[in-house]
């Protein structure tokens, strides 16, 4: 009986806070519109420069390829000078430069040297374009030797690519972004609920009753749980129909990795908001001590393996790290046991040590 009350009570509440059910179910479309659509990790018609000093077949055909290719959008130049003032001014982000001697030179034993110059201000943008240059220099190396009527090159590639054929990066950021809306409807709401009654004077009233400190706690978490779990629904139905991102593992599996996360995140902010007492000091915290490290040390955008030693061995006490980890390996590769199993366990163990000391920190008292 107390318990089914304080949990109709906190529902009221949350009822008529129109910014608890904004933070669960309008931010994760926000987010996801802005992520799904406004940011990508892929190169594609990257604008070069195609310097061709003297124009005949052998040239045509290799810069066919690049004409050809989705990831760039070349633009002809006679001269270098044309194509050096288009980089300075930001035009271009690369120049693959052609001598007047290159056909000649590709029948010599060494080879036509091809002068590549990237724009080196984004360093990842300058890597992909030089892997994509190399990638278009084989392409078009294997269709001569067909051409030529050579047996074959020396060496042929053949690329596989498992779990994201389409390389695209929106695959991988909206499962880990569910991660990211997960640690924020969490922590946040939570964050602010034991804060607000003391700082509404309501926690005086609720100690003189009956119930027990344990009661007070698990009649506000048990809405926020269903309240993140509809957040958690909503953002795979976006991902999956919306932004096209595969799911080949168990729905089942997801939701219960995603239960164990969002336990894991109410007890941050259950935490937080048990010892901060007021409401502005608990929601700056919640978002310095959850929202920032999920979004920066979880693998979400940064890959932990490209960290410092140090820092990978902190995102070992981050949630969101293991859960990222579980929802790009259902969403993408499906249930992969070996890896789903050590992260949900990384999860329950952070969780049982959340509760634990949400548990020693209170107490029915006033001081």
């Amino acid at each position: 009986m107390r318990m089914r009350g304080l949990v109709r009570k906190e529902l009221l509440q949350v009822i008529r806070d129109p910014s608890s059910i904004a933070i669960a179910f309008l931010m994760p479309v926000v987010l996801l519109i802005l992520f799904g659509y406004g940011v990508s990790l892929d190169a594609e018609h990257v604008p070069i420069a195609l310097v061709v000093e003297h124009p005949d077949a052998e040239t045509a055909g290799f810069t066919s390829v690049f004409r050809q290719s989705r990831y760039f959008s070349p633009v002809g130049f006679r001269e270098m000078k044309g194509a050096e003032d288009a980089m300075r001014k930001g035009l271009v982000d690369g120049i693959i430069h052609l001598r007047e001697d290159f056909s000649r030179r590709t029948r010599d034993a060494g080879g036509a040297p091809v002068q590549v110059i990237v724009n080196g201000i984004d360093a990842n943008n300058a890597r992909l374009i030089s892997g994509y240059v190399e990638g278009a220099w084989s392409t078009w190396l294997q269709q001569k030797a067909i051409a030529d009527g050579v047996a074959g090159v020396p060496v042929q590639v053949e690329q596989r690519v498992w779990f994201n054929s389409e390389m695209r990066s929106r695959n991988f950021l909206v499962p880990g972004l569910i991660a990211v809306i997960m640690t924020l409807i969490g922590a946040l709401l939570t964050a602010l609920v034991v804060a607000r009654e003391w700082e509404r004077g309501t926690m005086e009233a609720l100690m003189v009753t009956p119930v027990t400190m344990k009661e007070i706690l698990l009649g506000k978490l048990v809405p926020y749980f269903f309240l993140g779990m509809g957040g958690m629904a909503l953002s795979v139905t976006m991902a999956v129909w919306q932004f096209g991102v595969p799911l080949r593992g168990s729905l089942a599996v997801l939701f219960a990795s995603s239960s164990l996360f969002l336990l894991v995140a109410l007890g941050m902010g259950l935490l937080i908001s048990t010892l901060a007492k007021n409401q502005f000091v608990a929601g700056q915290v919640a978002i310095i001590v959850t929202f920032l490290p999920a979004f920066i040390l979880s693998g979400f955008i940064f890959d932990i393996g490209s960290m410092p030693a140090p820092i990978r061995l902190f995102t070992h006490v981050i949630a969101a790290r293991y859960f990222v980890e579980i929802l790009q390996t259902v969403f993408l590769a499906g249930n992969v046991w070996p890896v789903i199993l050590p992260n949900a366990l990384a999860l329950l163990l952070m969780a049982a040590v959340f509760f634990g000391i949400i548990r020693r920190k209170s107490r029915k008292r006033l001081d």
